[in-house]
């Protein structure tokens, strides 16, 4: 496989094999399950989605205990993680980068969770397109967010991680987007805890 970033050959060495066995457990899995649910009030029916930097597929396993019948598809460039997500029972792989990714298909929803903070910004216009591309009708990011661009140290490596609005720059890049829902997970959640993360769902009008 071929890189077009340091981002991306860093997340498809043994640094992202790493975090993907540190990447589970069973309050995780409990707090993915909330999330969803949470989430998906705001949406109409989902029958199909794909996850941009799936990882190990957690996401969308917690996805599939909530729509039984769901369709669904990952792409990911850790070898690591791929091997996992071939385990996964009906689910579509492809084994690649995002900014690689090309598809005859649509789905309902495309999503990416903490993904973006570790994407070359000079490339996040190329995740943008896809994320829209392939949306029928609903986007669902959760990231760390910025209300401006900045960059700060990830365990000790540099440009590794980047905060911003991304939500809010898919909604001024596409103008037929527009905000159904948001939220912010706190990492102090006595039940559900998570990493501060910030979710947008946007849908196309």
């Amino acid at each position: 496989m071929t890189y077009q970033t340091e981002q991306e050959r860093f997340w498809a060495s043994e640094f992202g094999s790493s975090y993907t066995e540190r990447n589970q457990g069973d309050v995780h899995d409990a707090a993915l399950l909330h999330f969803y649910s949470e989430v998906l009030r705001s949406s109409g029916p989902i029958n199909s989605v794909i996850e941009f930097g799936a990882n190990r597929g957690l996401n969308l396993v917690a996805l599939r205990r909530l729509l039984p019948k769901v369709n669904l598809s990952a792409v990911e460039l850790n070898e690591t993680a791929v091997e996992l997500l071939k385990k996964i029972p009906a689910l579509e792989v492809h084994a690649q980068s995002i900014l690689e990714f090309n598809s005859p298909r649509i789905w309902d929803m495309t999503l990416i969770r903490g993904v973006l903070i570790h994407i070359n910004p000079d490339k996040l216009n190329e995740v943008y397109e896809r994320l829209y591309k392939y949306s029928q009708r609903y986007i669902l990011i959760a990231e760390y967010y910025n209300p401006v661009p900045v960059a700060l140290p990830y365990r000790g490596h540099e440009e590794r991680l980047f905060k911003r609005d991304f939500a809010g720059e898919m909604l001024d890049r596409y103008k037929d987007l527009r905000l159904v829902n948001y939220g912010f997970r706190y990492h102090r959640d006595p039940l559900f805890p998570q990493d501060d993360i910030s979710w947008f769902l946007l849908k196309k009008s």
